[in-house]
This record gives C-alpha cells, structure tokens and sequence, in this order.
C-alpha cells in the first residue's frame, strides 16, 4: 500500500509563542509596554488555538502527481507503488453538512484510505435547466474537505445511482415523455444526460488526481448489467466522461449476474455482494485476467421497507468475510460505512420479485458501521482493528462522540385543516381525464416531482369505485370531506355511501417514493395514472390540486393567520398540526418519537424530516442538532388520520423488531 506522504511543517505551543514574540518585535516597537503585552497575548492565545484545532487533523496527502491509479498488473498501482483502496461510502446528500467533517474523521480514524460517493442528478436538477450544487448540495466543497483529510475520492456521478433513492436518483421530469426510455440512448434520454454532464463534469474534472485533486476513479453508470436494454448506452455513458475531460481510471460496478452484461470496453469491472462465494471471485478473474480484484460495493447492512422488520447483519458474519477479502489482496469498498438519512420524500421502493412496490423507510442506517446520527458500533470497532494491520502507521485518534439530547416532550398547539391549506397551493389545475403528477402544469412545467397529489370531482351517487390499479400509491378516499377508506395496490375497490344531491369525492394520492432498482424505471409515474371507475363508469372533470410541500409552502402556512388552537376546536384530518421546541443552550441532536399518530410527515424549522408511519418498523425521526437553534423551534406535522396531541424525543433511535440479513 502506498503511505508515502510528503509532510508539512508543524509546530509545538512553545515554538508558537516564541513565533508570537518574534512577530511582536517586529511590529511592535512604536507600542507601550501595556500595548505590547496585549498584542502579545492576542498573537499567542489565537496561535495555540489554532494549533489545537489542527493538530488532530491526519496529514494531507502531498505527492508529485506523475501517474495516477492504474489497473495494469493484478494489484491496482498510484505513482507506480502497489495500492490498495480500503473505502467506504458516505452520500453528501443523506448527511447534514455540518456533520461532513465529523464523518469523515471517523472514516479516516477507521483505517481507510477512500471515499465513494454517488451524485443524484435529482437533487442537482430539479427542474430541467435549473442546478443546484449549494449549501447541502455543493459536491466540490465536499471533494476538497475530502481531500483536506488525507482521503481519496471513487465518483460515482451516474446518471443513474440507485442507492434506494427515488428513481435511483433520475430526476421525475423525465417521465413527463411519455415514450422516455430511462438508461436507453433514446434521444429524450440522452440529451438531459448530456445537459446534465455538462455542468457536473465541468466541476469534477479540477478535482481529479492528476490535477491535484482527491479523484483517483470515476464510476461508469451503475450496474448496469441488472437492466441492461441497450447495447449502445455504456459506451455512450463512457465517451461522455472522457469527452468532458475525465482522464482517471474508469470503472464499472455489478453483482454476479450483471457482470455479462455490465462491463464496456476501457473500465475495469467490479463485483458487488455480501456473503463470500468464491466461485463469484474465480469468475471474475476469468473475466477479466491479470488486473486488480475489487469489491465496489461490499453491503455492510441492507435497506428497510414500510411494514416489514428491521434488517441487520451480524459484525460475526461480516468480520470473516472483510477479512477474506483483504487477505485475497482485493481492494474493497463499504457500502455503506455510514448510511445516514433519506431526508424529505427521496426514498424509493423496491419491487423486484414482489406483486407490487415496497417503500424504502426514511432513515438509511443501513446497519452500516457508523450509524445514522454517526455513533461508532461494534463493526466499527472491529473493522478498525483489521483495517490497522494495513497500516504501517499508527490510526489517528478516535474523534469524540456527538452529544444528544431527549427533550421534554411538546404538545401540539393548533392544527390547519388540510382543505383550508389548499389556499396556499399553486393554483388548480382542470382536466377532463386523470393526469400523473408529473405531467401537472406546475414547476415551470416540470411536473410534481414528490409529496400528495389532490384530485376532487362530482359524483351524483352511490356505488362501488374501483381503482382499476392505477393509483400509485396510495390514496385517501373522502366524500364531502368525510374519510370513507384507503386505496392501494392492495385495496382497489371501496364502497361510497349513500347520499342526496352533487357531492365531492376527494382522493388524496401519495407518491410513497419510485422504485430505485430493475426493470420498471420507466413506468414510475405518480398519483393517478389511469381511469377511475365509480359503478363501472369512468370518472371524469377533475379539479387537481399539486402537494409536493416543498419549504416555500410551509413557510406560507406557518404565516397565515388561518390555524385553530386545539383549545377551541378538535381536529380535521387529514391536517397540519404545530408545536414548539424550545432550546434552551447549544442545540443536539435527537429523535423525535410519534407513538400515538398514524403516518404523515414532519418539519422542523421549515426543513423536511421525512416521512413516519406506524406500521414501522421504523419508529423515530433523526433531528440533526445543526438544523435546531436556541429559542423556539417550529414542529409543523402533517398526519393523515389520527394523533394524540403530543410529540416526544429521544436520545436514541428505534429502528422496530429486527431480523437478520438473509
């Protein structure tokens, strides 16, 4: 492996104040001994402070950049010296980033040497021809603060991610095309990539090696070979990077069955997995003969699905089979080393092998070595001690844990029904037939990316209706604003009661995340996406109000005079219910608890939490201690059916009945 590391000039406290005097020798000969002793004492104190806050730092990696990573022997090579990627993935995007340094320190602290990333394109682009890389979003402060730690970087820019994020990170507008062929060289298809790129790449390319920037690799796509539709897409994928200016290895990444079909001509390929089966290495070896053997996604732990158990994967079973892996001279990536959160409405559904979608739960902890909010576990500390052994150095201390805090619990203070909140909607839109949110003219004619769609029309009787299975996902049912049942994959029929005279029936459609992985990509559209039948007639004219609950709309609501103190009045559901948190010294972290509410979402400060829903087996929410301040703190939730007013915390999380990895 290679450590050599060019270090830079340090100094102790003493050499420090002996500095300070000389500076004050030099500036400071006009001053009164009083004046100069206040300089003096200023020049030092502020040195040592910064001596203190840098001396825990690992050393930057400095090195004449002559000859990048390369794949040509069967050990990977970085200046021509043999190296071997110890990594571990962390998603910019599913962390606070005030919390990117913290997680970083730790994976450096672990022994190992990289970081991978994914890039969402529907994050970047939320509207087509509108980017976004700031604040939470800005990649190349997180490259650099990488680089700053002595880490390497693997890109993985997709444009597709997976990463059980809505639509494997596709941004939703596509779909507005209603023959778009997703990770196809369709036209429609290849032209938002090439768009998309152009921006993304231009950012990339000063951060790759061999312009002294962390990138060692760039990612070609993402198994590919799971899916693969079209002969021509990876190489189209593959020129679009090199064409915009990547020049570092290429790689490519799929299990066991997608390596016949993922690779493309110039990238190395790697295999994903959990359990060890030899027979899997032995193949890819026959594949690919006499270059390096690395496993790009290693599963540390696996996703979570509304209504099922808590996944984990026991560190007894993980152990041997890090310890195999490294032992074969693999290079290896932990996917994930720390997992973090799906924080608003992007997580996705996973379908495969099931007669219908599942949706992904709001925390990503992945059972990962560092969990959610960034605890140190027991994986962790027992990877540490094998990745120390590929070390000819000592690792670097531990860095402290993150203080949490269980706050006293809240009581709700007044609720906003969620037919008055529709005044604060854009406006309505009018359509003979049923229209999915993405083809809503709302967004700059980008559709409705995430959240509830409202769809009301005219009934002048009773009867049966009948979803036909084209509500996706999941619908409320009202008449006259009075709850008559749930529609979804399961339930698609419901009777309407009796009832005199023209009456309105409401179906609030919940977008409950797009699958993020297999063959159905394209048919991922929202809300309803077909007829509906009421007595086998097809309902018509619909008044169709868009929900997405984006931080403007929530930030209307919290300043409309229109909310009902509780005190005066019982709640509507569904409906808008809100709380003070009030903060009384440095904000920490914590978990909000809502035993006594069904599902819904919830806000804090204007900033979506994500979702919570009592069938588990997810049961508390991570509030990020940074996203909180002193005062006052606005809890705004939105709950569909039912609450018993209170809204508590905890100093940890509870994940539901768990069961292992099988």
């Amino acid at each position: 492996m290679n450590t050599s590391n060019e270090q830079g000039a340090t100094f102790t406290e003493v050499e420090l104040l002996l500095l300070s005097m000389e500076i004050l020798s030099m500036v400071g000969l006009r001053l009164s001994l009083k004046q100069r002793y206040c300089l003096l004492l200023c020049v030092a104190v502020g040195a040592i402070l910064a001596y203190r806050f840098t001396r825990n730092r690992p050393e930057v990696v400095r090195m004449k950049r002559a000859e990048g990573l390369r794949a040509n022997s069967s050990q990977f090579t970085l200046e021509g010296k043999p190296f071997h990627i110890l990594g571990g993935s962390i998603h910019y995007f599913r962390v606070p980033r005030a919390y990117w340094e913290d997680r970083l320190l730790k994976m450096k602290a672990c022994g190992l040497n990289t970081l991978t990333t994914y890039v969402p394109w529907n994050m970047h682009e939320p509207e087509r021809g509108v980017f976004n890389f700031e604040d939470q979003l800005d990649l190349e402060a997180y490259l650099r603060l990488a680089a700053s730690l002595g880490l390497w970087v693997i890109l993985r820019p997709g444009p597709y991610i997976c990463a059980e994020w809505d639509l494997g990170g596709l941004p939703s507008w596509l779909l507005r095309d209603k023959n778009m062929k997703l990770r196809t060289t369709y036209p429609g298809f290849t032209d938002a990539v090439n768009s998309f790129f152009n921006h993304l790449i231009e950012k990339v390319v000063p951060h790759q090696y061999s312009k002294g920037g962390p990138i060692i690799a760039v990612q070609v796509e993402n198994e590919y070979g799971s899916y693969a539709k079209d002969d021509e897409y990876m190489p189209f994928i593959k020129e679009s990077l090199l064409s915009r200016g990547i020049s570092e290895l290429l790689l490519t990444s799929d299990n066991k069955e997608g390596l016949k079909l993922g690779g493309v001509k110039g990238a190395l390929e790697t295999i994903n997995f959990q359990k060890f089966n030899p027979k899997d290495i032995k193949y890819l070896d026959e594949i690919q003969p006499h270059k390096p053997k690395m496993v790009m996604e290693y599963w540390s732990g696996w996703f979570d699905v509304w209504g099922d158990l808590h996944h984990v994967y026991p560190a007894e079973d993980m152990l041997p089979v890090v310890t195999e892996i490294l032992k074969l001279n693999m290079s290896i990536n932990l996917y994930m080393f720390h997992g973090g959160t799906n924080f608003g409405f992007m997580s996705g559904a996973f379908a495969v092998g099931m007669p219908a979608p599942k949706a992904m739960v709001t925390n990503y902890d992945y059972d990962a070595p560092l969990s959610e909010a960034g605890d140190y576990t027991t994986k962790y500390h027992l990877l540490r001690n094998v990745f120390s052994q590929y070390h000819a150095q000592p690792l670097t201390v531990l860095p402290p844990h993150q203080d949490r805090r269980a706050y006293q619990p809240v009581s709700i203070q007044q609720h906003l029904s969620l037919w008055v909140s529709l005044q604060f909607t854009d406006k309505a839109f009018k359509s003979e037939r049923p229209v999915s949110m993405e083809n809503l003219p709302v967004n700059n004619n980008n559709g409705q990316s995430y959240g509830y769609t409202l769809y009301e029309t005219t009934i002048t009787s009773e009867g049966t209706l009948n979803s036909k299975n084209n509500i996706r996902d999941r619908a409320l049912v009202y008449v006259d604003k009075h709850f008559v049942g749930v529609l979804d994959y399961k339930t698609q029929e419901l009777a309407v009661p009796y009832g005199k005279g023209k009456r309105t029936l409401s179906l609030l459609v919940e977008n409950c995340g797009r699958v993020n992985y297999g063959k159905t990509l394209d048919e991922q559209r929202k809300g309803l996406v077909g007829d509906i039948e009421l007595n086998k007639n097809p309902l018509r004219d619909f008044v169709i109000h868009s929900l997405d609950m984006k931080p403007g709309f929530v930030n209307r609501l919290e300043g409309t005079g229109h909310w009902i103190s509780l005190r005066r009045q019982r709640p509507s559901f569904p409906g808008f219910f809100q709380a003070k948190l009030y903060v009384n010294s440095s904000p920490k972290d914590t978990f909000i608890k809502l035993p006594g509410w069904g599902k819904g979402v919830v806000f804090i400060n204007g900033r979506n939490l994500g979702r919570y829903w009592s069938i588990g087996p997810q049961q508390t929410l991570y509030v990020p201690g940074p996203w909180l301040h002193r005062g006052n703190n606005q809890v705004t939730v939105f709950e569909e059916q039912e609450t018993d007013g209170r809204i508590q915390f905890s100093s940890s999380p509870d994940y539901g009945m768990s069961v292992d990895v099988q």
